[in-house]
């Protein structure tokens, strides 16, 4: 701890023209003695800290002391920042905090970020991220409960390897334990996340190709949706893949490659939160299911 306050310390030292002993010191939660005791340690290690006396003095390092920046160009050092601040939020990660401070020394002077990455999702189970963070570093077994597609419940046990973050949605890789081979598992699905006291062993050879555990298995089929003007920029953020054709009257026509669209209900959701602004056309079978949804739904407003 002490080391890493000591390195923590340098890097402040060189993003900073000037820090106070008591803001050092509320920032590392120790006393003000110990940040002098660290301040001459770090000084007997060959780093130039200048005292500087006043209302306004404190330590800064030596001009002219600047670390080497033939490494990364501003731009790079500058991208690598914005996307490890968002990291370091969502997993609460003081080591990816610190390391956006060494950046800091070797980016460029006051310039203003040209990007902007938010990695939060308001579908993912905030909690299990640092936990199955932690699970994957240890190597420990973790179970939970998931939710698949289908809407069966079931409790698994995985050896997990990596978080991926894609379609707006956080999901963690790792072999099933149940299934006997890697999956996916899309971290809002997923219930009662815990790490257990059994390890694993490293995983030479990793499958990127691992399916997503929906519980079934079957082909693609094209959706065709007639989107109405009021509707057009939510049905693009459903699916901005999908093929578009626009029309003179303002109206657009979606051909969407679905995974077995008939049994789907994740697109029943989509397509019904279009209400009027949006019709399917094709398959004609999917048109009945919605049909058969929205009769049922209408029933629990039947007094209105």
């Amino acid at each position: 701890m002490k080391l890493e306050r000591l390195i923590s310390i340098i890097y402040k030292l060189l993003n900073h023209d000037v820090l106070s002993a008591s803001m050092l010191a509320d920032e590392f939660q120790v006393s003000q003695r110990t940040i002098y005791r660290d301040i001459d340690i770090i000084c007997a290690a060959g780093i130039p800290v200048v005292s500087y006396q006043g209302m306004k003095g404190g330590y800064g390092i030596m001009d002219g002391y600047k670390m080497d920046k033939s490494l990364l160009g501003s731009y790079d050092v500058s991208s690598l920042i914005t996307v490890l601040h968002s990291l370091s939020t969502i997993f609460e990660d003081d080591r990816a905090q610190n390391t956006i401070e060494r950046l800091k020394t070797i980016g460029a002077e006051h310039t203003h970020p040209s990007l902007a990455v938010n990695l939060a999702s308001n579908t993912t189970n905030p909690a299990a991220l640092p936990l199955l963070r932690k699970a994957i570093a240890d190597r420990n077994v973790i179970r939970f409960d998931y939710i698949n597609a289908k809407n069966e419940r079931s409790t698994r046990e995985m050896e997990p390897l990596r978080l991926h973050y894609k379609y707006r949605n956080w999901y963690v890789y790792g072999y099933c334990l149940a299934r006997h081979d890697y999956r996916e598992f899309r971290l809002s699905r997923m219930l009662d996340a815990c790490a257990t006291d059994r390890f694993f062993k490293p995983h030479e050879i990793m499958d990127t190709t691992a399916s997503i555990d929906s519980g079934w298995s079957g082909s693609v089929e094209d959706v065709v949706i007639r989107v109405g003007p009021a509707a057009l920029a939510s049905a693009m953020d459903h699916f901005h893949l999908a093929d578009k054709q626009f029309h003179p009257d303002g109206s657009m026509t979606m051909r969407i490659p679905v995974h077995q669209p008939l049994e789907a209900r994740w697109l029943w959701a989509i397509l019904l939160s279009f209400g009027s602004g949006a019709e399917v056309l094709e398959p004609r079978t999917l048109r009945s299911i919605l049909k058969e949804q929205l009769i049922q739904s209408l029933k629990f407003y039947e007094e209105v």
